[in-house]
């Protein structure tokens, strides 16, 4: 008897929300007995008395104050812009109170009007919310498909999300998100434009921690990051990496590498990395011959330089040989002041005064051996870089 009475005890407790059971999935996908527990035990007690006396007021008010409580990205998002906002509330709305998938433009349209970081927390919780319903009302475990987890990164980046970009790329998430190289890269491209080292070695343990592989591509970027950012350290740690995992190194990828070493003056660094080209590439890029040249002219090796050039001269189309001159005036302009920036304070002029002579003797034997060579010595003699 003491058993039934107490059952009907809580009966009577439990009467006032049958009236707005349908409603409650609003809220959440849960079975009603799992909301109506968590109502009596909630963690936030203060908070549920309140909307337990709404209820008895207005169910809708009620559902509101719970929307409120337990909405997960968006609750602290001030300014999102009115068009994303509105798709937000739609597709919300269609799956909450509807309880039905809404048509993929939405979630589409959403993406591409998104312009800042509130916008992205919008789009955060819309696949949040999208993922829950899939998993629960359509039974559909499997994430969202890859071109849609790419777009959502790419997006991230283009409005300046980065940590919202960063999320992407973890495989447990809930937002329904498949992580991706092609996801990493546009996160990479962020960190090339901005030359943000640190971001890049960020990226980088999240696709180790994540199981994800390094390909061809990912090399390519982390190098010309090293490069503009003059971390040759982090380019040989990473370099270590790439070799260990056996990433085939684009053509592209060793010339930002060997250029990198000739103009740190690295000519055992720069031989080494050339050694390895070799073994996939037969024959050097133009970029790669002149930076093997730079290697002989600092071994005071002005023939042997000139060779080179002549053979990638000769391999070169008339309509391509303006990119010769163009290395030729780098070679003379910028990499004998970056030569001179990398020595110690007691070897610069010993090694500017071995361009000065080195760079003409090679210029020369150019010449002798039939090559026309377009470049103003005149500018050697103006450098200041080689005059201190």
């Amino acid at each position: 008897m003491q058993y039934l009475s107490h059952s009907r005890r809580i009966a009577r407790a439990l009467k006032p929300l049958a009236l707005v059971e349908t409603d409650v999935r609003f809220v959440s996908n849960a079975p009603s007995h799992v909301v109506h527990r968590s109502l009596s035990h909630s963690v936030f007690p203060g908070k549920m008395d309140t909307c337990n006396q709404l209820y008895a007021q207005s169910p809708m008010t009620g559902l509101m104050m719970l929307r409120a409580n337990f909405s997960s990205e968006a609750k602290h998002v001030e300014n999102p812009t009115e068009a994303v906002k509105e798709l937000h509330s739609k597709i919300l709305d269609s799956v909450n109170v509807k309880r039905s998938m809404p048509p993929n433009a939405w979630l589409w349209s959403l993406i591409d009007n998104c312009r800042n970081e509130d916008d992205i927390s919008f789009l955060f919780d819309v696949l949040q919310n999208l993922r829950r319903f899939r998993l629960s009302n359509l039974r559909i475990h499997d994430n969202f498909n890859c071109n849609l987890c790419q777009q959502v990164a790419k997006t991230c980046v283009r409005v300046g999300a980065i940590n919202h970009g960063k999320r992407a790329l973890w495989k447990h998430n809930v937002h329904g998100l498949t992580p991706s190289v092609a996801s990493a890269h546009h996160l990479l491209s962020y960190a090339l434009k901005h030359k943000d080292a640190k971001l890049m070695d960020e990226v980088m343990k999240l696709l180790k921690m994540n199981n994800l592989p390094l390909q061809p591509g990912t090399a390519d970027l982390v190098f010309r990051i090293c490069h503009d950012t003059d971390n040759w350290d982090l380019l040989v740690k990473y370099s270590k990496k790439f070799c260990k995992a056996g990433v085939k190194l684009r053509k592209t990828t060793f010339d930002v590498w060997m250029e990198f070493a000739a103009k740190r003056g690295d000519t055992e660094s720069l031989w080494n990395v050339d050694k390895l080209r070799s073994e996939t590439y037969t024959q050097h890029t133009l970029s790669g011959a002149f930076s093997c040249a730079k290697g002989f002219l600092l071994e005071h090796k002005p023939e042997e330089a000139a060779a080179v050039i002549q053979i990638i001269c000769q391999a070169y189309p008339d309509e391509k040989k303006s990119a010769l001159e163009a290395e030729f005036k780098k070679l003379v302009n910028e990499w004998s002041v970056d030569i001179i920036k990398h020595q110690n304070e007691q070897d610069k002029k010993d090694v500017a005064a071995s361009l000065k002579s080195d760079i003409p003797a090679m210029v020369n034997a150019l010449v002798n051996s039939g090559l026309r060579v377009r470049v103003d010595l005149n500018e050697l003699n103006k450098n200041e870089a080689l005059l201190s």
